[in-house]
């Protein structure tokens, strides 16, 4: 069954996408970059292309909780939301991931407050990483599309029954045109069925969910959260072979390996920057270095022994992220560290942040990076990439 390419902004490509998915219920809230995402949806939902309650709220805490209910009543729900929203609605996203509710929604990533920055990093998804809830990134648009059915196809099987977000860094792809493929409906209907809740709200059948607990049963509780999410791992994997097979593109799975077999040094990093660092690793490859790239595409749950196969016979490591741990250092950098030391693996590991607030890091910061560890430089800690140190005293009275 032929599918057509279109060219289409990222975010409507997403809503359509979503669309393909069938959900009942839709909750959302604009804000930038978001808004298109659920401004699309409100209008096929209008135009009748699909049968769904969309529902108007007064915030993004109100979205989350329209959607914790709905999925609570054994529908498939759906909202998207970025930056403060996303914060906004932390709260019920822990209880979501707690009740194994299969929501799924979206995160156009976007910097967080205070300073004020509309542009991308990935502070905002990062800030909830420990919540319960499974996240992918996406590369492109084509991926961001795809991802949407694969989380539901995860967040839906019994051996999980968590919520998944997918991750597409804002403006950089929600508000660039892309050639992109639409899913057909017939396909996603076949890798998609219709959701039968496991457990629901029903007057004949009664159950409670986030039910008040007591010390000697809390950490149980929180601990079936975190099996779920490891078990979510080989699922995640069926999911996206299920969905290259049924689609005939790749779109799901762990993590990208890119050049990276034979490389002495690799790249480790998340999301849209990974195609410019592709484009470097390809330039230096052909002056002889060999570099190569682990693109991470399932962030949690992290996927330790895919890592650690990926990266074993690398010489030296570094990780770019788009985020940090104000006062400690990375956010990903540590989970690379650990998981080369509980291997009994010495390979050296260099944290970098970059783009906070969206500053562009070009190819020649790639290269600089990648030539800094390949030298042998031993880092002694977390470094902001490129700060503006000369403007410093400035923003510091007494510095």
């Amino acid at each position: 069954m032929a599918e057509k390419q279109e060219i289409l902004e990222g975010a409507m490509a997403v809503a359509h996408a979503v669309a393909r998915c069938r959900p009942e219920v839709i909750a959302a809230y604009p804000i930038t970059p978001q808004t298109h995402i659920s401004e699309e949806l409100s209008q096929i939902v209008a135009d009748g292309e699909l049968d769904a309650e969309f529902v108007k709220v007064e915030s993004e805490f109100g979205a989350a909780s329209v959607i914790l209910g709905a999925s609570a009543t054994g529908v498939r729900t759906y909202t998207a939301t970025s930056s403060q929203g996303l914060l906004l609605m932390s709260e019920v996203l822990w209880n979501i991931a707690g009740m194994r509710l299969p929501v799924v929604l979206a995160c156009a990533n976007r910097s967080i407050s205070a300073p004020l920055s509309i542009w991308c990093d990935h502070q905002d998804a990062e800030a909830i990483r420990d919540c319960g809830i499974i996240q992918f990134y996406a590369e492109d648009n084509q991926e961001a599309c795809d991802q949407h059915l694969i989380a539901y196809k995860v967040a839906e099987d019994r051996r999980v029954l968590l919520p998944v977000m997918v991750n597409l860094d804002g403006f950089l792809l929600t508000h660039v045109f892309e050639p992109t493929i639409l899913p057909d409906q017939q396909l996603a209907d076949r890798y998609l069925p219709p959701y039968e809740a496991v457990l629901k709200l029903d007057p004949a059948n009664p159950a409670t969910f986030g039910a008040f607990t007591e010390p000697d049963k809390c950490m149980e509780g929180r601990w079936m959260v975190h099996d779920a999410c490891m078990r979510s791992l080989p699922v995640i994997e069926e999911a996206s072979a299920e969905f290259e097979k049924v689609f005939g593109r790749p779109s799901g799975g762990l993590l990208e390996e890119y050049k990276s077999r034979d490389a002495e040094t690799i790249l480790i990093a998340k999301g849209s920057l990974c195609g410019t660092i592709k484009d470097v690793v390809d330039e230096m490859r052909e002056e002889g270095t060999k570099v190569g790239l682990l693109r991470i595409k399932t962030y949690r749950p992290w996927p330790t022994e895919a890592v650690l196969k990926a990266v074993s016979g690398a010489k030296q490591i570094a990780v770019i992220e788009r985020g940090a741990s104000f006062g400690a250092g990375g956010v990903m950098t540590p989970e690379v560290k650990e998981t080369l030391y509980d291997a009994g693996m010495q390979t050296p590991v260099s944290g970098f942040c970059v783009q906070l607030g969206g500053r562009e890091v070009p190819p020649d910061g790639i290269r600089e990076i990648v030539d800094r560890v390949a030298s042998g430089e031993k880092q002694t800690a977390y470094e902001y990439f490129r700060l503006k140190t000369e403007i410093l005293p400035e923003l510091v009275p007494g510095a």
